[in-house]
């Protein structure tokens, strides 16, 4: 497995960004580092090209005819190697130097069988399907290590996922709607992993000890809505002070009987962020936008810059030991990460190509400046070839995730 090719491009013409792009792939394949003949192409585009979803991926296919297999979606935001592309008519696109044999594009046209052939997926999804986290829960049932990583399209207009199978003509399309679609991995393909999280806690963690539905009740036997009152230092009484509070909290909910909160103070891998949706004073609740069950743990947080970097450079680093150990100790990532590595590749792997999906929420505006995100992961990983999207909703192992960022790489010797 050789370096990924890959290309972005911006321009108020669809036909001049495809072009550049089409230039910059071209170009890498003629180097030695990089793979001369992918069969796999990730295709990113932003809503500004929504409409044209068709036509761009038609001139791809026609334009890359050693190219047999496609699969990605759109987003408000694309995520590449140290740039942003944020409300901007934008394109970007990866060849994935995998074997034909060792991956599977599927869609609700074409779906994932249950023959234990997949090991990880990495998945798009329509935020608007029905009982979308149970779809995920059941396609991560699919996988042998019941990993996911991806996200939902975000889109001003038409949301569309690209999924085309080898031998799939130009006539058959290749532009979806709804469900979820993306490519499975055999267990040959070196993939690594990791979720950071982009809000910091505020308050104790705390178990849900009576709920009801969307509502949280009690918080270790105590009225839920006494608790965060007094975990904010906000008063009903004060209503002018209270609501702006309360509007920019959030609550971090983990399985019941894991802790969410690490050794170090930040939200673990496992946390998933939900909006505070509203407030019953009459009987004591706190609305939040999940399903709830007693025995969950609840944190109350807030998004915070620091932590977001802090933990953004933390899962970079993760990866980059999982790939060279000798430079930075186990037992030195263990005492920073909550999900401490349980096994290792070996020694002198390298990063042959990266996907990022990162919320809508995140980005460059929120770490501090344009592109900041990206430039972060570039700093920590290096110049290795990444293509990805901002996205409605994040995707990792069976979870749907908020104000997260996942990063996976594929590895090679």
């Amino acid at each position: 497995m050789k370096l990924f090719p890959y290309g972005h491009a911006t321009h108020p013409q669809w036909r001049m960004a495809a072009g550049l792009v089409l230039a910059q792939l071209r170009a890498q394949m003629g180097l030695s580092d990089y793979a001369s003949g992918p069969r796999l192409a990730l295709l990113y585009i932003t809503d500004h090209y929504a409409a044209q979803a068709q036509a761009i991926l038609d001139h791809l296919r026609q334009e890359l005819p050693a190219v047999t297999d496609w699969v990605g979606t759109v987003g408000v935001g694309l995520a590449v190697n140290n740039a942003e592309y944020f409300d901007e008519p934008a394109l970007a696109v990866m060849l994935c130097d995998v074997p034909p044999e060792h991956y599977r594009v599927f869609s609700g046209l074409s779906p994932l069988p249950a023959s234990g052939f997949a090991d990880v997926a990495l998945v798009h999804a329509d935020p608007a399907t029905p009982e979308l986290p149970e779809l995920i829960q059941e396609m991560s049932g699919r996988t042998l290590q019941g990993y996911l990583f991806g996200g939902l399209t975000s889109s001003r207009t038409r949301s569309v996922q690209f999924a085309v199978n080898a031998g799939q003509s130009l006539a058959d399309g290749g532009v979806l709607e709804g469900g979820l679609s993306g490519v499975a991995f055999a267990p040959e393909v070196g993939l690594l992993s990791r979720v950071t999280q982009g809000c910091q806690p505020v308050s104790l963690e705390r178990e849900i000890t009576e709920s009801d539905r969307h509502l949280v009740l009690k918080l270790n036997g105590e009225p839920a809505l006494d608790v965060m009152l007094a975990d904010l230092g906000i008063s009903m009484g004060d209503p002018q002070k209270a609501i702006p509070v309360v509007r920019a909290t959030l609550v971090g909910l983990s399985p019941s009987g894991q802790s969410g909160v690490g050794r170090t103070g930040h939200l673990g891998s496992d946390v998933r962020v939900r909006h505070i949706v509203g407030l019953d004073p009459s009987r004591q609740g706190v609305a939040v936008a999940e399903n709830l069950e007693p025995g969950m743990r609840l944190a109350f947080c807030r998004r915070d810059v620091q932590a977001a970097r802090a933990d953004l450079v933390r899962v970079c680093a993760e990866i980059r030991e999982a790939l060279e150990p000798d430079m930075l100790s186990i037992e030195a990532i263990n005492a920073l990460s909550d999900d401490p590595v349980a096994s290792l590749p070996q020694k002198g792997r390298r990063m042959a190509g990266a996907v990022y999906v990162s919320c809508t929420g995140r980005g460059g505006p929120h770490f501090g400046g344009p592109s900041a995100e990206m430039q972060i992961i570039r700093h920590a990983l290096g110049d290795v070839p990444l293509v990805g999207f901002f996205a409605a909703g994040e995707i990792a192992r069976n979870q749907l995730y908020g104000y997260t960022g996942v990063l996976t790489v594929f590895t090679t010797d």
